[in-house]
């Protein structure tokens, strides 16, 4: 699975689209699917948004290789539905006609459950990865924002359950407890154990990666180190980056000061808007430089429809997608390492992979046996150690690409 990644506009719709035309040239059997509200899929393929109704699985005609079928997930059908499933699970009434004290808003009062929808919609993405009907399942996601919101509500859902009403209370309700509690209690375990599969997908690179589309501009530039923060955090490997709509290099575009020879201003335009974009892909180059870059140029049309698609496959994909799993080496885990051994004075380090981490956005936490780990604005609860569960964090640091945290045993609980 791949999950296409970026800012709103940069054209992460055409960018699934096209890695979808490249592989399913290779013969591989490709699915696309929309998570972002907008759904612009069809649109770039030039059918038919729907036809047989939301929520349908159908073919994109024209390919002479694999085969292409695109999905525009309506996550807030889907919630409505389950809920109306859920609805039905739900006692109706108690002793003396009062109501269940556990109720459910009508699905037609919804206005929106973010964190419902996002969930239920990675859960049928990854239902549908797990069937193996396809060699490369292909998401289209929200703006970055939204996606980051994506890949976190999992773990955002499994950890807040637990901490609030944990498993061993809920299995613990005996047979006094009264009708809603049990349902209750059941529902919470389908919800915990829905986010399992969830999880495993996401952090498994031979299964999982993201390719995160910009656009030759710097602030665009930016948040595209930002994102790589925030994905190293939570896990998720990236496969490489899209530069989209770089413009070609011409004779007149070396520089601003060599622009043709009628000195036009569209000429100078031209000379100086390419020489900008080419110091922001130099830039990025430099910056990622263990991750592929990969330029798409604006020919100036519009790349709608299967046959202006494979022109960009051609541009931006010459060798082809394939749809084969990474290489499982490039998973980002953490690592604990002896710095000094002392007994009760030793002082062990976690590394933990931060790849272009600001340091002054780093954030770190105690809560129990966790540590809190903030950066570029998210926050994810980082299981420790056993060895260093019985110690006290006493600094932190950013070194070359990791953050490393250095611990020293607790004497009040460090074995003697």
């Amino acid at each position: 699975m791949q999950f296409v990644v970026g800012k709103g506009g940069v054209g992460k719709s055409t960018v699934a689209a096209v890695t979808a035309v490249a592989a399913a040239r290779s013969g591989a059997r490709v699915l696309v699917v929309s998570l972002d509200p907008s759904h612009s899929l069809a649109t770039v393929f030039g059918v038919d948004s729907r036809p047989g109704g939301a929520d349908a699985i159908h073919d994109v005609p024209g390919l002479t290789a694999g085969a292409i079928a695109m999905l525009e997930l309506d996550t807030r059908a889907l919630l409505e539905r389950r809920l109306t499933t859920l609805a039905a699970l739900v006692p109706a009434g108690g002793d003396h006609d009062h109501t269940s004290p556990l109720s459910l808003p009508e699905p037609e009062e919804l206005t929106g459950l973010p964190v419902a929808e996002e969930l239920l919609g990675l859960a049928e993405v990854t239902k549908l990865v797990d069937g193996g009907d396809w060699d490369l399942v292909v998401v289209d996601c929200p703006a970055t924002a939204g996606t980051v919101r994506l890949l976190t509500v999992a773990d955002l859902v499994a950890d807040g359950v637990e901490r609030i009403w944990p498993r061993h209370a809920r299995v613990t309700l005996g047979r006094g407890a009264a009708q809603w509690q049990l349902v209750t209690a059941l529902l919470v375990d389908r919800l915990v154990e829905s986010t399992a599969p969830i999880r495993a997908l996401l952090t498994d690179p031979q299964r999982c990666g993201v390719r995160l589309v910009t656009e030759p501009r710097t602030v665009a530039a930016a948040e595209v180190r930002r994102t790589i923060t925030v994905l190293a955090l939570l896990g998720v490997h990236v496969d490489d980056v899209i530069v989209n709509g770089v413009l070609p290099q011409t004779d007149s575009s070396a520089g601003p000061d060599e622009a043709d020879d009628s000195g036009s201003q569209s000429g100078r335009w031209y000379a100086r808007r390419s020489s900008e974009q080419f110091a922001v892909v130099a830039e990025l180059r430099a910056a990622l430089s263990d991750l592929p870059i990969r330029v798409v140029h604006d020919d100036g049309g519009e790349p709608v429809g299967l046959g202006a698609l494979g022109v960009v496959a051609d541009d931006a994909f010459p060798d082809g997608v394939d749809p084969a799993p990474a290489d499982g080496s490039t998973r980002l885990v953490s690592t604990v390492e002896l710095e000094s051994e002392g007994g009760s004075d030793s002082v062990y380090a976690l590394r933990i992979p931060l790849p272009l981490v600001d340091p002054a956005t780093v954030t770190l936490g105690r809560v129990g046996d966790d540590l809190l780990v903030g950066a570029a604005g998210v926050r994810r609860r980082w299981p420790l150690a056993s060895v260093l569960k019985r110690c006290d964090a006493i600094g932190a640091g950013v070194e070359g690409q990791d953050l490393v945290v250095r611990f020293r045993p607790n004497p009040e609980v460090w074995p003697q």
